[in-house]
């Protein structure tokens, strides 16, 4: 679906397509839901609302930055009727992996993974939306409805609380470990030569 299919005004030269943005609202629903179906029905509910409420979409404004404002709002409509209806359900064994992955290589993004979940919600919805989607301060302080100043502060939360939870003092002291194991590495592999 794009702008001219519902004879909008496009805002600029080029045409907007809502099926470019999935990828995109795929990572942010992720940020709401551990689970991938969870998420991807998530981005189905928003694609539905955007898709019957183009008409109140404002041409000028970013299309995405809409579709992230619905995702939103959509995500707390869930969790307070999740809340009065099934207490506990966030806690269910069904909901949790059979085995967890054995690959070393998935251990320090678990962790991080981790660290990011244990976050509160507003300073995780900060963190992916800049951090990993890459969205501007500005679009980021619309989409959450805060000030851009509030934006800057919960991503600096945000990163000191990950540094925080994997016991780091510093971002550098997450990449010296791994340099000072290469170096190791070639050292020892020198020696066998």
């Amino acid at each position: 679906m794009s702008f001219r299919e519902h004879n909008l005004p496009n805002p600029s030269t080029e045409e907007i397509s809502i099926v470019t943005l999935i990828p995109a609202l795929r990572a942010f629903a992720r940020t709401f839901c551990r689970v991938p179906d969870d998420a991807d029905d998530l981005v189905q509910e928003t694609l539905t609302k955007g898709l019957s409420n183009l008409d109140k979409f404002e041409p000028g404004t970013r299309l995405k930055s809409w579709l992230f404002t619905i995702m939103r709002n959509t995500h707390y409509t869930r969790v307070k009727a999740a809340a009065r209806e099934a207490p506990g359900l966030l806690d269910c064994a069904s909901s949790r992996p059979i085995s967890e992955p054995s690959q070393d290589w998935s251990v320090q993004s678990r962790e991080v993974h981790q660290a990011i979940q244990k976050l509160p919600s507003h300073q995780r919805e900060v963190l992916m939306l800049i951090g990993v989607l890459g969205v501007s301060y500005e679009e980021t302080a619309q989409i959450c409805g805060c000030a851009v100043g509030t934006v800057k502060s919960r991503l600096n939360r945000a990163r000191a609380g990950v540094l925080e939870f994997l016991g780091e003092s510093s971002p550098q002291a997450l990449i010296e470990p791994r340099r000072q194991l290469s170096d190791n590495h070639w050292d020892t592999e020198g020696a066998r030569r």
